[in-house]
């Protein structure tokens, strides 16, 4: 079921403000359970046990992305319902309608995606009918396990385009978590094993040959299909450059980077350019 009615502006102004309607985080102190609860219409006790029950060893691998939508789907049509309502509010309003490119996270199989997608097509279809407001949109997915890269031929059947998420790509094909490495990595840089932290420069034989993979295997299938990279790495000049050279369309980072990352994609065109 759809949340009711008193949410539904709070969910749209999410959409609206900060493109961001995941809700992933549980509360933790509690105050936080109280605050949760209070606004869920249930006991404190009931919101606890549901916090116990959604809590996990390893969350980074466990129920998140759209495992979350495989088993909650109403969860990933309710999304997709704030962002159509958000597009087709600013269609109204300044007479240009946006074109949402939404993302399906964490996918290993075009099924996952597929079921997604059905959702998503389900919510822009019923936010149409009662707006009176058409809004094109295009569904993709981030590339963020190794699975996905190997297996971007099937992927590219659903998805209309590919973001590859290089942070998690790289701990899914190292096996490193990231806010651990800094225990050991520099003792791997002084051993040569990994000379550059590979979470700021892409590991080119890894990672970088999964994201050529998912780039060649996934144009096989959708030749237009739009690629490109967020992450931390899309403001490293080294990884700006080996993004240009396997066809890559765009990269995206931080916004203290963006300088720096437009200064490597304009050096890394020219030199493709003249090689």
């Amino acid at each position: 079921p759809l949340p009711p009615p008193q949410l539904r502006p709070i969910r749209r102004r999410n959409a609206e403000e900060t493109h961001v309607t995941v809700p992933e985080f549980l509360p933790h102190s509690a105050d936080e359970l109280a605050e949760v609860a209070a606004a869920a219409g249930v006991t404190i006790e009931t919101a606890r046990q549901r916090a116990v029950k959604l809590a996990e060893t390893n969350p980074m691998l466990g129920h998140r992305g759209c495992r979350l939508a495989v088993t909650y789907p109403e969860i990933c049509r309710m999304q997709a319902t704030a962002i159509f309502e958000a597009a087709c509010a600013v269609a109204q309003k300044t007479g240009h309608a946006p074109i949402p490119e939404i993302m399906v996270p964490l996918a290993a199989t075009a099924k996952e995606i597929a079921l997604c997608k059905a959702e998503i097509d389900t919510a822009a279809t019923a936010v149409m009918a009662a707006t009176g407001i058409t809004i094109l949109y295009l569904v993709g997915t981030m590339v963020e396990l190794p699975r996905a890269s190997i297996c971007a031929a099937d992927l590219a059947v659903e998805a209309e385009f590919f973001s590859f998420g290089t942070n998690d790509l790289t701990q899914t094909s190292l096996g490193i978590s990231r806010d651990d490495a800094s225990s050991f990595l520099h003792d791997y840089a002084d051993k040569d094993i990994y000379p550059v932290d590979p979470f700021v420069s892409i590991d080119l034989e890894g990672v970088g040959t999964l994201v050529e993979m998912g780039v060649e295997r996934g144009r096989i299938t959708r030749p237009d299909i739009k690629l490109g990279i967020c992450g931390e790495h899309g403001g490293d000049a080294d990884s700006i450059l080996f993004f240009e050279k396997v066809g890559l369309d765009y990269v995206s980072c931080s916004p203290y980077r963006v300088p720096a990352a437009r200064l490597a994609a304009a050096q890394a065109t020219i030199k493709s350019r003249h090689s």
